[in-house]
Formats: structure tokens, C-alpha cells, sequence
């Protein structure tokens, strides 16, 4: 049975391929090149991808992925598809389902959301559940950022804390919706926030994510 991992990987190199290599994201600064880029540096490079996360390590992370960039788009679809070589930890079904099914619904949502005629994805409840589940797991990680009290709501009255404090800023809509909230894609996330108006405004614009 194909994993959520897998069917997003899949369906993001499908995204990727239709939309062509010079088509924006929601990725500040990246075209979908840049993200194709990104997607087999993580998996394939780690010696550089660690400057995803340490500062120390960010021009080599920088030089690897232009390099990677720079090769044929088609190359790099299919290096996404075929998924990462078998000494990488991600070829491991576990981890690629905990490192990857957030990984890839997100950026499958920065292809889609960046078109003009985007539509929204309708999910089945089991896989919404599992984003609810990574979204509560990682919500004060998520959240850190945030220069208001923040709170994730779903429709059904379940709550996620992303940050402690006053004003406090509620952000109410489905799952996959605040999962994309959290990650800092505020402006295409299809969700209600209700709080004092400048908190809002706050909100909006704050670097909330990874």
C-alpha cells in the first residue's frame, strides 16, 4: 500500500512537471526550479543539506543547490519521483513517513496555491487527521515566531497552542488549512482569524515556521 509520504511525493513531481521549471512558488524567491532544487538537495546531500537548519552551514547548502539547480528540470523531476538512494535515512519507509508527508503536502501547496487558478484539494479524513496530528505535535515549534498569542482551531472545537500570550489570536479552519497557516503560508491559507486587528495584522506578516 502506497504511503501518504509517497502519494505526495508523487503528486508533488506531477505539480513540478506540469507547471514547468520558471513557474513561481510560494517560496519567497524561488521559481519551481529552486523548489525541485531544494527537494533533492534534502534528500540526496547531506553534507549540505544541514544548512537548512545550521547557520554555519548555509553557503555550502547555498553553492549545492544552485549547483542543483542548474541541472535539466527533467532530471531533476525524475530524481524526486524515484525518490532518495538507499543509504539515505529517508529511503526508510518510517522515516520517510514522518520526515516527508508534511514536507511534500506543503510544497505540493506552494506549486498549486502560486497559479492563478488554483483550487483546493479536498482530503480524506484519515490523512486530514494525520496533518492535525503533526500540526498539534509541532505547533509551539511552528509558532515560536509569533508576536501574539496564537491558538489553531478546528471547526469542530479542537485546539492546538502555538504560542502563549496576550492578545491572543485564533486561527479557525481545516486541518491542512492551518497546517499551512502554521508554516508561515498565511496569505493562502484558507482559514478564519479573529482577534484585536492589529494582532491580526501581526500575524499575518509574521515569520511563523520552520
Amino acid at each position: 500500500m502506497s504511503t501518504h509520504a509517497k502519494r505526495e511525493r508523487l503528486l508533488l513531481a506531477d505539480l513540478l512537471e506540469a507547471a514547468g521549471p520558471e513557474a513561481p512558488t510560494l517560496c519567497e524567491g524561488w521559481k519551481t526550479r529552486d523548489l525541485a532544487a531544494h527537494v533533492v538537495v534534502r534528500e540526496r546531500r547531506a553534507d549540505a543539506a544541514g544548512g537548512m537548519l545550521l547557520g554555519a552551514l548555509r553557503n555550502r547548502l547555498e553553492r549545492v543547490q544552485a549547483e542543483y539547480a542548474a541541472k535539466p528540470y527533467e532530471e531533476l523531476i525524475q530524481l524526486i519521483r524515484t525518490g532518495p538512494p538507499r543509504f539515505s535515512p529517508y529511503a526508510l519507509k518510517q522515516i520517510d513517513e514522518v520526515a516527508n508527508t508534511v514536507e511534500f503536502y506543503v510544497h505540493a501547496e506552494d506549486v498549486r496555491r502560486a497559479q492563478p487558478d488554483w483550487s483546493r484539494r479536498e482530503l480524506d479524513p484519515v490523512f486530514a487527521d494525520l496533518l492535525w496530528s503533526r500540526t498539534e505535535r509541532t505547533a509551539r515549534l511552528l509558532g515560536r515566531r509569533s508576536p501574539v498569542g496564537l491558538v489553531l482551531r478546528r471547526p469542530d472545537g479542537r485546539t492546538a497552542v502555538a504560542r502563549r500570550g496576550a492578545p491572543v489570536v485564533t486561527v479557525t479552519g481545516e486541518p491542512s488549512e492551518l497546517l499551512l497557516f502554521a508554516f508561515g503560508r498565511q496569505g493562502s491559507a484558507d482559514v478564519e482569524v479573529v482577534g484585536e486587528k492589529e494582532a491580526v495584522e501581526r500575524v499575518h506578516t509574521a515569520a511563523l515556521g520552520m
